[in-house]
């Protein structure tokens, strides 16, 4: 991936000494010479796009970060701009090799967390109220809109809030198959995170998700941690309201009693996301996330690397860091079947990235994704699980998902994350309940406009003000102090609520 330490005083990057294209560091009109190319642009360059800096035959490929981004559809000449009117994807692929930065001789760090009765050790202490169908979904947020409105909370300061889990099925489908199995273990897996203390499950009585079905499933009993009705049994909205809100009662005191304490690094699990992606994410954020999860991994902490699209064209970089033949060939068969997914559908996996991606100066899936992975540092990758699974190992874990960062930021929270970090350069407006979300800007205008959602400026790496390293370390640093309870940007916008996007596979009948 980039060195970036040494930005060009001339307006542009160059990521990798083999690279035929370079990054406009700021926007070039025509003509503008790049003395360190010894280029004179013929096209204006919008901020963070791609010049080339030597010939380009019609049908060879561009390369940046020293891999393929895809093919010319056109002869380029050197300070022509390179995009969609003339680049396409390409299923050439570079060579690549494992290399790890990291060595596991890190000093010990710390957080201040919640170790739960499980041994597993949460960042936030949060009561959930889940539901089994949309149905109930009403009822849910009613619960917890009555309990935070009517003061319920003032009691109980150590409570971080009551999180209303709803989402947009769980009836109208079968009761078996991929769907069905996918959507309740999301459920469930939610409902487990340890960022989660206590849990009110409230169902409408007569969906497919039958309570006690999918209490046996999971092997859930009634307890002061778990709690569950209908809302037919409780004879309707009204009651059903009085009802949750009595349980809620019951459930306060005991989380209100969780204290934080001295816990190891190691216990953190980081899930990995970008959204509102540019033409800086692969070069400032996302490399910096990257060493910040080397340095928790470093720690026998857990990093969770998501959205199966979008890595797409960087997959052969992950291969070559498998911990083993086993766990390669585990993440080869999720792309497989993502190739067969959207050719069933009618679709390719080059409908990404989006127009807000395009806008910002990235023009094929390879190079999304080549920046993308960048966030998975260069740790081994110990295991690859599907959608909302458990985690079984520390380290760089690969879960299966979509690309859309709700849906695979669900996933992540379902199968233990609890943290996110999420790098945007266009200006995602994105958090996370039960799980804070931290905002890493990859360029500073963006970062200065949006101030009260950004955490954390990495755009000081393109301007040379500091590198990857040190925003690396800055990263952990905050990831750190948020761990212990210091709140995000946006946990202080009070984003997260309408954040639960499960992954729906399977016909609505």
């Amino acid at each position: 991936m980039p060195d970036v330490t040494g930005m060009s005083s001339s307006g542009v990057v160059r990521l990798h000494a083999s690279d035929n294209v370079v990054v406009a560091a700021r926007a070039l009109p025509a003509g503008t010479k790049i003395e360190a190319e010894n280029v004179v642009a013929l096209d204006a360059i919008p901020f963070g796009h791609k010049i080339a800096t030597r010939p380009i035959a019609k049908g060879e490929p561009v390369r940046k970060y020293g891999q393929v981004i895809g093919i010319t559809t056109e002869d380029i000449a050197p300070g022509r701009h390179v995009h969609v009117h003339n680049l396409a994807i390409s299923t050439l692929r570079s060579a690549a090799e494992a290399k790890s930065v990291f060595q596991s001789n890190q000093e010990p760090r710390s957080f201040m967390g919640y170790k739960r009765p499980d041994g597993r050790v949460a960042t936030r202490n949060y009561i959930g109220v889940l539901t089994s169908v949309n149905c109930s979904a009403t009822v849910a947020r009613h619960i917890a809109q009555a309990a935070e409105r009517g003061g319920l909370l003032g009691e109980f300061p150590g409570v971080d809030g009551i999180v209303p889990i709803t989402h947009h099925s769980g009836c109208g489908m079968t009761g078996n198959g991929e769907g069905y199995d996918l959507l309740t273990r999301t459920l469930w897996g939610t409902a487990a995170n340890p960022n989660f203390a206590a849990v009110l499950l409230v169902g409408l009585g007569c969906e497919v998700i039958q309570l006690s079905r999918f209490k046996e499933e999971f092997g859930i009993a009634e307890s002061e941690h778990f709690q569950s009705f209908t809302i037919q049994d409780s004879g309707g909205t009204k009651k059903a309201i009085a009802e949750g809100l009595e349980r809620l009662k019951a459930m306060l005191p005991m989380v209100d009693h969780a204290e934080r304490s001295e816990q190891p690094a190691s216990e953190i699990v980081v899930g990995l996301q970008c959204g509102g992606s540019d033409g800086w994410s692969g070069v400032t954020a996302n490399p910096a996330l990257g060493n910040a999860s080397d340095r928790l991994v470093a720690l026998g902490g857990t990093v969770i690397l998501s959205e199966t699209p979008e890595i797409y064209g960087a997959e052969h970089l992950l291969y070559a860091r498998a911990a083993s033949p086993d766990i390669a060939e585990k993440l080869r068969g999720r792309i497989e079947w993502w190739e067969r997914y959207t050719a069933l559908h009618g679709m390719e996996m080059n409908n990404n990235p989006t127009p807000g991606n395009k806008a910002g100066g990235l023009t094929t899936i390879l190079e999304k994704s080549l920046g993308a992975v960048a966030k998975g540092g260069t740790s081994p990758l110990v295991d690859v699980i599907e959608y909302a699974k458990p985690l079984a190992k520390h380290g760089l874990v690969f879960m299966d998902s979509p690309g859309l960062d709700p849906c695979s930021a669900t996933g992540q929270v379902a199968s233990g994350a609890t943290m996110i970090a999420f790098t945007t350069g266009r200006g995602s407006a994105y958090g996370c309940k039960p799980s804070p979300s931290i905002k890493l800007a990859t360029n500073s205008a963006i970062f200065n406009k949006m101030r009260d959602d950004m955490d954390i400026d990495c755009g000081t790496i393109a301007s040379g003000e500091s590198t990857v390293e040190q925003k690396g370390v800055e990263i952990l640093d905050y990831l750190l102090d948020v761990a212990s309870g210091k709140k995000s940007k946006s946990e202080e916008l009070g984003y997260g609520d309408m954040e639960f996007v499960p992954w729906h596979i399977g016909a609505v009948m």
